[in-house]
């Protein structure tokens, strides 16, 4: 039996596990950081596309390919539209929305 002034070790871990975001929602929150490095500066689809290599490479990188796979997958599936005029700084906002919602 365990002793009760000590939370089960197992526990501590699954509740860790779950109060943590998605890999997909880390890969975009982490995209929103690296945009947010240079906000003032105009959004692209190049900086887009180079942005979320590089933050899937950091999340990503060490985990198995499948899940490597569904992570990028749902980061993508739920990063949103890229709008005209827009900066990189609002950009990143609507990306940390997003990432919010993919949990």
């Amino acid at each position: 039996m365990h002793d009760l002034t000590q939370p089960d070790p197992v526990d501590v871990g699954l509740r860790i596990l779950i109060d943590q975001p998605s890999y997909g929602a880390q890969v975009l929150i982490t995209f929103a950081r690296l945009l947010e490095l240079d906000g003032r500066e105009e959004m692209t689809g190049l900086v887009r596309e180079r942005g979320i290599d590089i933050a899937a490479d950091t999340i990503l990188r060490l985990l198995p390919d499948a899940v490597c796979r569904e992570s990028l997958a749902r980061a993508y599936d739920a990063m949103p539209a890229l709008a005209l005029d827009v900066t990189r700084g609002q950009y990143a906002l609507l990306v940390r929305t997003a990432a919010r919602e993919l949990g």
